[in-house]
């Protein structure tokens, strides 16, 4: 749990990593607040219904890969970075089997579904802005583990995709 807890800039994380942990919180911020002002003050027509629908559904799917990438995963961290002090090593059961970074998928399901079921065009902007971070932080956060973590390499040709299974 301590290592889950970590703030950005400590414990050997990149600076580059840093910003970009603080850019999704501002993100985030953004993400909870715009959806709730655009429903009550109408600044973009509502969303079908059955588009609403769909996003609950995104977020069962978010619950799910959320959940289990904590439970499968008991290296997870908010930072990357190595932990040498855990003997850290490759998770690839569970979730992890089917793509190489489950709690970015889960985040990125969560970012574009909640504006969807409610029903908000600009909360869904900004979902679509935090999954590119995300994606951003993917790329990164791959270059440290081919380099740093023993059996990434391995990994990486067992399961090739990095966030969405056939498409990337």
């Amino acid at each position: 749990m301590a290592e889950r807890y970590r703030k950005p800039g400590s414990g050997g994380q990149s600076r580059s990593d840093k910003f970009i942990v603080y850019g999704l919180v501002i993100g985030f911020i953004a993400w909870i607040a715009l959806p709730a002002l655009d429903r009550r003050f109408g600044w973009a027509p509502r969303l079908p219904p059955w588009v609403e629908a769909g996003g609950g559904v995104l977020l069962l799917g978010a619950a799910f890969f959320l959940f289990r990438s904590f439970s499968d995963n008991t290296f997870l961290s908010p930072l990357v970075r190595i932990q040498p002090e855990r003997r850290q090593q490759v998770v690839s059961t569970g979730v992890y089997g089917v793509v190489r970074h489950p709690m970015y998928l889960g985040a990125s399901l969560m970012f574009v579904g909640g504006p969807l079921l409610l029903g908000s065009a600009w909360g869904l902007l900004v979902g679509l802005g935090l999954v590119l971070l995300l994606m951003v932080r993917i790329v990164g956060e791959e270059k440290l583990l081919a380099r740093e973590l023993e059996g990434h390499e391995a990994y990486r040709r067992r399961v090739p995709y990095r966030l969405v299974p056939h498409i990337w």
